[in-house]
């Protein structure tokens, strides 16, 4: 049986909540080694193998990468295609806490081609919201999105950077999404995206530009993301 804490949690989920935490406080950042089996036993008084239980389950939820011979690292985000979840949805399952900072967040007009992807006039007023997404203090990817304003109206008042916008589109106006069209190529950042990511101008950047539809069918958000190509892996499950 695992070793548990007076408090009543085992003693290989208070290691994994430790790695977690450092991660979250970015003390750990993607590509960080993490302290082997025998440093975590030694340091949390417990045996070899609870250690390595406690790093087995963090491999299995993707938030380590054990490397044969080179020893345990901090596993770069994945990008999942087979499943539509938000920013927030993404880093709840590999144990963290999503952090984002609201850039913009305004009605607009006059965008031709993103009222044309979200089946608009041309002169259609949009909501356009844009957060820089975080892990600790890193930045990982900058994502705009755009919305009609005419069927979410004051969405740009909420606190974004704190709430998730899925959910706010289902709880505050009812709308649930149900899938997404997505494009996925390769761009060069020009000075102000790679200020923001923290990469050289010109830097290759991971490009997702995305079409979500409710599940009535209509195409609600448009979303061009950017990602910082050097921390993440594309992760594709194919069915036959």
């Amino acid at each position: 049986m695992p070793r548990t804490h007076r408090n009543g949690t085992p003693a290989y989920k208070r290691i994994q909540n430790t790695i977690r935490k450092r991660i979250e406080a970015a003390q750990l950042t993607p590509g960080s080694a993490v302290p082997s089996e025998r440093e975590l036993a030694k340091a949390h008084k417990v045996s070899l193998m609870t250690a390595r239980h406690a790093l087995a389950g963090l491999e299995r939820e993707g938030i380590v990468e054990r490397r044969r011979g080179a020893g345990t690292f901090v596993a770069l985000p994945k990008i999942q295609f087979n499943k539509l979840m938000s920013y927030a949805e993404h880093m709840s399952i590999r144990g963290l806490v999503p952090r984002s900072r609201v850039l913009l967040a305004k009605v607009i007009e006059h965008e031709r081609e993103v009222a044309a992807r979200l089946g608009l006039p041309a002169s259609s007023h949009l909501v356009k919201i844009e957060r820089l997404r975080l892990t600790g203090e890193e930045p990982f990817a900058l994502e705009t999105c755009y919305l009609p304003a005419a069927d979410f109206a004051g969405l740009e008042t909420i606190p974004l950077g704190r709430v998730s916008l899925f959910a706010t589109l289902e709880h505050d106006f009812g709308v649930k999404l149900a899938y997404a069209d997505e494009e996925v190529d390769a761009t060069a950042a020009d000075a102000n995206i790679a200020e923001l990511l923290g990469v050289p101008n010109g830097a290759p950047v991971l490009r997702m530009r995305q079409v979500v539809y409710s599940t009535n069918g209509k195409a609600t958000i448009y979303v061009v993301g950017l990602y910082r190509s050097e921390r993440h892996t594309l992760f594709i499950r194919r069915f036959r």
